[in-house]
């Protein structure tokens, strides 16, 4: 398998996952829109250094990684990597809380439906960079939001006919 195709199999199983948390959140489950998010977002951003011919690493928080070689990205990509980093971070930290709990910490009872939505946006933002270094086409502009609301975004990306915008 090369890099460039394991990157996109990540990005491809980010994506599918992403469409998942809509449905947890519905449930009122947040700490699994939580922890879903975590390994939608680990999976975007080891898509990303593949892509750029790093081999990631096996623990979960890559946010070090991406701060380390982030010359290798486009520059569009190359200012939103503190921001990854940040997400990678927040995300690692309450990955097992948010699954198997702890003496005292019941994670149906400690996450809000407040930490999954923020969760379910920082995965909806890291795939759309992702999908800006994974793409096949090279990308022209990318939009996001400027507020905390990551309900909407759009990548624009260059097709040899006309500009469409992609979702991801």
């Amino acid at each position: 398998m090369t890099n460039v195709s394991f990157a996109s199999s990540c990005l491809i199983k980010a994506r599918k996952r992403l469409k998942t948390l809509p449905v947890l959140l519905d449930e009122a489950a947040s700490s699994d829109v939580v922890r879903e998010a975590q390994e939608i977002v680990e999976s975007a951003l080891k898509g990303m250094l593949r892509q750029v011919g790093i081999e990631p690493p096996k623990w979960h928080d890559v946010g070090g990684m991406l701060k380390e070689y982030r010359a290798r990205f486009p520059d569009v990509v190359n200012v939103q990597v503190e921001r990854l980093a940040e997400v990678a971070g927040w995300l690692r930290r309450g990955r097992e809380f948010s699954f198997y709990g702890d003496i005292g910490f019941v994670p149906t009872e400690e996450y809000s439906r407040e930490d999954a939505l923020r969760a379910m946006g920082d995965a909806q933002f890291v795939v759309a960079v992702a999908g800006s270094v994974v793409s096949a086409w090279p990308v022209r502009s990318l939009r996001l939001p400027t507020s905390n609301s990551w309900s909407r975004w759009d990548i624009w990306i260059s097709w040899p006919w006309r500009r469409t915008p992609a979702r991801c």
